[in-house]
């Protein structure tokens, strides 16, 4: 089901549009220093790198694993060597972001396309100070920009202000397609990357196979964009809606409690069919609503991926610790 906004009240003065400097300053005093003082080390819980480099080679010894022999260097030198590695801890990250007509929607002061702004303000902006490099593909009703990966604040600063700008005048009359985005980025990404999918998931179907062939070479993070009137309609009386993609209205009465319930199964069956879709792509997902605090909700992710990896490593969750 499509986001409709209200349409039948006239629109207020529109606030003057923040500059990218403004952005990433607010987001560096008011969340990073809250971070700081809270992630206690769990950077490397939330971001692994991925690579190896070849350090050296030497005799096989018992015990070595066999997949680490270096059949070439055995043939040689006809005596059985492995392959030693160091780890490459640098990660490459890439932000799909979703700037289609419908993240403007916002029920309150936010809109989901601030706080996606803000979350790719502050992720990329934590992971550009550790020596990592992130690139986006941003999309609108289609992929607007590529943006190599590259590290720095200053390529962080260019990230914000394209994000600000590409979108903010969306053309009614198409639908979103995310397998476009998830098809452009299985071209673009080479190297094995962490990708965020920021995005509020209103699209047209048939994006989820894309995704999981995305997932089949990258580690997905879909960071789920919403707002609490997309769950449930309030009693506001008879109104007119619009489609913020296409530009269709439609006259309601949300008096009507039936029709009111009739919306919420529908969200409640669209929550469970998206659901399903991200964790078949075998992706994480953080649920960032637009009265959300970017802290809490990076450290609800810090916890969720520190039970991951002790799941993972075979260790017990807490839950189940007496």
């Amino acid at each position: 089901m499509k986001l409709l906004r209200a349409a039948g009240k006239p629109a207020s003065t529109a606030p003057a549009a923040p500059s990218a400097d403004n952005v990433l300053h607010r987001i560096e005093w008011t969340v990073l220093r809250r971070l700081d003082g809270l992630l206690h080390g769990n950077y490397r819980t939330l971001f692994r790198g991925f690579g190896l480099d070849l350090a050296d080679l030497r005799e096989y010894q018992v015990n070595d694993d066999a997949r680490t022999i270096d059949w070439n260097a055995t043939a040689r030198l006809q005596v059985p060597h492995v392959r030693q590695f160091n780890e490459d801890r640098e990660v490459t990250a890439w932000f799909l972001v979703d700037l289609s007509g419908s993240v403007n929607f916002g029920a309150g002061a936010t809109t989901k396309r601030a706080m996606a702004v803000d979350f790719v303000a502050l992720v990329a902006r934590l992971l550009t100070r550790h020596g990592n490099r992130v690139g986006a593909v941003l999309y609108t009703d289609r992929v607007e920009l590529v943006l190599p990966a590259r590290g720095g604040r200053q390529h962080i600063l260019h990230l914000i202000d394209r994000m600000l700008k590409t979108g903010s005048a969306p053309r009614p009359g198409k639908c979103t397609q995310l397998g476009e985005l998830f098809g452009r980025a299985l071209q673009a990404i080479k190297r094995r990357s962490v990708v965020f999918v920021v995005s509020d998931f209103i699209s047209d179907p048939g994006w989820a196979r894309a995704l999981g062939l995305l997932g089949q070479r990258h580690e997905i993070l879909a960071v789920r964009l919403y707002d609490a009137l997309e769950m449930e309609l309030p009693d506001v009386g008879q109104v007119i809606v619009e489609d913020a993609e296409t530009g269709h209205q439609l006259f309601l009465d949300t008096h009507d409690a039936a029709f009111r319930q009739r919306f919420s199964s529908l969200a409640a069956d669209r929550e469970t069919a998206l659901r399903a879709a991200l964790s078949n792509a075998g992706a994480d997902c953080i649920e960032l609503s637009t009265e959300d605090d970017l802290v809490d909700t990076l450290m609800r992710f810090t916890r969720l991926r520190k039970r991951r990896a002790q799941l993972v490593s075979g260790g017990v969750p807490p839950a189940l610790i007496q």
